[in-house]
Parts: C-alpha cells; sequence; structure tokens
C-alpha cells in the first residue's frame, strides 16, 4: 500500500473510506480497510488494555475490536443504527475499530491530498498521514492506521508495565 501521502502520478486516484468517530469525520486508505460490519457487541477480555473493548467473532477469527474516537483522544463511540465496525489490516494485524457511522467511500486525486503542516507533525500529529482538501466541505485527516496502532500498543505495554510495578 502507497501512503496517502507520498507523491502521486497526475491523475492517480486514491480510494478513502470516511467515517464518523469521535466527533469528527476521519478518512482511512481503503488499502487497508477488510470490511465494514454492523456494530455487534464485543465480548471483553479481562485484563485486556482499557482501549481494547474486547472481540468479535467475524466468521470464525476473533478480531480484536478499539473504539477509534476513543482512541483518537476524543468521544467514545454510543451504539446505535448507525455504528460499525471498521476492519482493517495494518502490518498482519487484524483490528476491529469501531466508529459511529461509515460516512463515504471518495474516490480522489492524489493532487488532493496534502502533508500535514511542519508544527503539526512535530506536534504529535503523527497518526494523521495526510489531509484531504474537498472543494465542498471541511478537511479530513487521513489516518497513519499503523501509528494509531503503535500507539494503542505502547500505552498497553506501558499499562501493563505499572501493573507489574
Amino acid at each position: 500500500m502507497q501512503p496517502a501521502s507520498q507523491a502521486r502520478e497526475p491523475g492517480e486516484r486514491v480510494l478513502l473510506g470516511c467515517f464518523e468517530a469521535g466527533g469528527r469525520v476521519v478518512a482511512i486508505d481503503v488499502a487497508a480497510l477488510r470490511e465494514v460490519v454492523r456494530w455487534t457487541l464485543p465480548t471483553p477480555l479481562p485484563g485486556a488494555p482499557a482501549l481494547v473493548e474486547g472481540v468479535i467473532d467475524l466468521r470464525g477469527t476473533l478480531v480484536p475490536v478499539v473504539d477509534l474516537g476513543r482512541a483518537l483522544g476524543g468521544e467514545r463511540a454510543t451504539p446505535g443504527r448507525s455504528t460499525r465496525i471498521a476492519v482493517a489490516e495494518v502490518e498482519g494485524l487484524v483490528v476491529g475499530l469501531v466508529v459511529d457511522a461509515a460516512v463515504e467511500i471518495l474516490a480522489v486525486e492524489g493532487s488532493a491530498l496534502g502533508v500535514p503542516p511542519l508544527l503539526a507533525r512535530e506536534g504529535g500529529c503523527e497518526t494523521t498521514r495526510a489531509v484531504l482538501r474537498r472543494a465542498h466541505g471541511p478537511l479530513v485527516a487521513v489516518l497513519a492506521l499503523e501509528v494509531v496502532l503503535e500507539g494503542l500498543t505502547r500505552a498497553a505495554l506501558a499499562c501493563a508495565g505499572a501493573e507489574g510495578a
């Protein structure tokens, strides 16, 4: 998968899945998405990191579920009719991301994606791979899922270290 922020050929299109999560709209490169399923109550796992809501059984595979809004420092999803689980695979890790709603799939020109400004990147904005400029609507952050998941792993290790101390 070519990261959304890399230089692209003129006219090259990028497919992005847009989701509401934590009170904002974010995008994920469709190449990282396996599928989007209706929300189902995850089974909690005792002792799991706080951001892991539990697991779901997806056709015989246990998939850990994380609330994307919470992982991004926003609001927790309130399960409802539009709540979904976006199942993503990043570097061999499959994870379900709870989102408030699946908004749309966009096919955009690579030139519509901008690199986050240096001040934002230096200030800890690593979870944003690119920013989508739309002619009609607000800017949309394109997530770097590998960074989001790395942050979850660091939080889990820190939590485990604190418990062992």
